[in-house]
């Protein structure tokens, strides 16, 4: 499995798009083929609200399970995708495409904490 090398990575198996200090945050190709079939995508936090890295911003359900969405880093919600509410199979036709949450980041450092593209791939291997 392949994963993109312009994105971040965590060991939650979300992606993070970086954009200088806003991060687009979605969940890997890895993550949905271990969930299955996405049948909601919920997302309990609002434009404005603080997040704190490692924590809940909502919900993912699938037809195997239901598993939490975690804030890569912390920061203010600067976006979230409705369009998932509708049409939560989005996620499993395009997981790199179909993003939950833009954050504006309070410390860009804290990116470089993120996984790069080879070390997420070990990530995943040794996980399996």
């Amino acid at each position: 499995m392949e994963f993109p090398a312009e994105l971040k990575y965590t060991k939650d198996h979300e992606w993070v798009k970086v954009d200088g200090n806003r991060i687009t945050v979605g969940i890997t190709a890895f993550a949905v083929e271990q969930l299955g079939d996405i049948t909601l995508v919920n997302v309990d936090v609002k434009v404005g609200d603080e997040l704190a890295a490692g924590k809940a911003f909502g919900t993912i359900e699938s037809v195997k399970t239901l598993s939490d969405l975690y804030a890569p880093l912390s920061g203010k919600v600067a976006d979230v995708n409705k369009d998932l509410d509708a049409k939560p199979e989005l996620v499993n036709e395009d997981p790199y495409g179909a993003w939950m949450v833009v954050i504006e980041v309070s410390d860009a450092g804290a990116i470089a904490g993120l996984l790069d593209a080879q070390s997420y791939s070990e990530h995943v291997k040794a996980s399996a």
